[in-house]
């Protein structure tokens, strides 16, 4: 994975002049701006540290192969990079391993995934780690439960209190009720890994 370096005094610049010799978009880059000060006056210099996305994929594909080798897992792999998200989906011999229970395992591949990428760049990316149809499956179990949920605050006006989840999970549960309830919102309680979501009804 190359980084390409930019010295200057404005981010901005820097970063459009990488674009225009790299020839690409801002959603094809992932890039981070370290300061230092040089020269007798301590001037400020700005650098701007950037990686090509397809490079940055081609690294974490690598790396999940190392990693799922050693697991002894057999594994074939599916990309896609689009709107600077990087999506990560594997089809294996045994997906169980890989997801763990309630997809702990899964979870933790994926955080271990972003810092791996953020101690080579200085950048934790969006990445979405999957295991065949695992989260796409369960987004759809999550979406249910908050749609049946959300209907139970509206009829009885007393708020619910979801099981724990994960950061991802209970993103799903806030965008889903705030795009689609008028008359319920969601907060997030607790201290993870305990964190939960707690379904409350609008006041009138």
């Amino acid at each position: 994975m190359q980084e390409y370096i930019y010295e200057g005094q404005d981010k901005e610049e820097l970063l459009k002049q990488a674009l225009e010799e790299l020839d690409l978009t801002e959603d094809d880059v992932l890039y981070s701006v370290t300061k230092d000060k040089v020269g007798l006056f301590k001037k400020e210099v700005v650098k701007l540290h950037v990686y090509k996305m397809t490079e940055v994929l081609a690294f974490i594909k690598h790396y999940l192969e190392e990693l799922t080798d050693d697991m002894g897992l057999e594994v074939s792999f599916e990309t896609q990079v689009r709107e600077k998200q990087i999506t990560v989906r594997m089809y294996s011999d045994n997906n169980n391993i890989l997801i763990g229970k309630q997809g702990k395992t899964l979870q933790a591949l994926t955080t271990v995934v972003k810092q791996v990428v953020k101690n080579a760049t200085g950048v934790y990316p969006y990445i979405l780690l999957d295991v065949s149809n695992y989260k796409e499956n369960q987004e759809k179990y999550l979406i249910r439960a908050a749609k049946t949920i959300a209907k139970e605050v509206e009829e009885t006006k007393n708020p619910v209190t979801m099981e724990n989840m994960n950061s991802y999970e209970r993103r799903i549960i806030h965008n889903y009720i705030s795009e689609h309830f008028k008359t319920v919102y969601t907060e997030s309680e607790g201290v993870e890994p305990n964190r939960h979501i707690v379904v409350k009804p609008k006041e009138d």
